[in-house]
């Protein structure tokens, strides 16, 4: 399974959506320096969530980059028609894609689709969406992603009842299947998810929002090696 062997004990993603995109690759370049290894790509179409994000262009701007310092790409697909993006995002540099739970009728088949291409593959789910229906779509997948808030715009508050769909979530699942968080993550709430039992915990604010992008994500990791 690609994520586990991608993942370390656990991992913040760097969101580059909320990212300063007149110095995008000059903040990759640091994120990487500070040792980030899995950077997470929002694309949305203005469809299943109102804003339309980054998309293929600027994921191929940066891929090189990644993969050359032994990175991956986590691209979440917030969109109404996920399979028909997956050959773009393999295509420009991507390595896994999540869908939502939400938009799948079929959860199993995109799952495989993914899977023919060589990508790693997740499934989303929303805060109104239950913890059981989400793990019934994600049968088969590396990862589930437990959004701890509504998914679109970056800055949003993380929603406390998240933690609860987060043990439920990890209690269900297989150890080998990854549990990822995203949403409001901060300093002071992202142990506190870790214990509740994600693996990999998606930042955005809380390292692009800050003038130093190094000690911004490191204080993340470092809140973690503190509950060691």
């Amino acid at each position: 399974m690609p994520w586990r062997d991608w993942m370390r004990t656990v991992e913040i993603e760097p969101s580059l959506y909320a990212a300063d995109f007149a110095h995008l690759g000059d903040q990759v370049r640091h994120l990487l320096n500070a040792g980030a290894r899995i950077f997470h790509f929002d694309v949305g179409d203005g469809h299943f969530v109102e804003p339309v994000t980054i998309g293929p262009v600027v994921l191929r701007s940066v891929a090189p980059m990644i993969h050359q310092a032994g990175g991956v790409i986590d691209v979440h697909l917030m969109v109404t028609n996920p399979e028909h993006h997956f050959p773009l995002m393999k295509e420009a540099g991507g390595d896994s894609v999540t869908f939502h739970a939400e938009v799948c009728d079929e959860p199993w088949n995109a799952i495989a689709l993914a899977r023919s291409q060589t990508l790693g593959v997740g499934v989303a789910f929303n805060p109104g969406t239950s913890v059981q229906d989400a793990v019934a779509a994600s049968l088969g997948a590396d990862l589930v992603l437990c959004m701890s808030i509504h998914p679109g715009y970056s800055g949003q508050e993380f929603m406390h009842d998240a933690l609860s769909r987060i043990r439920e979530l990890r209690s269900q699942l297989h150890e080998r299947v990854v549990v990822q968080v995203d949403g409001g993550i901060t300093q002071q709430n992202v142990r506190a998810v870790h214990e509740a039992g994600a693996d990999a915990i998606v930042a955005g604010s809380a390292i692009f929002g800050r003038e130093d992008l190094n000690r911004a994500y490191l204080r993340l990791v470092r809140e973690l090696a503190s509950d060691d």
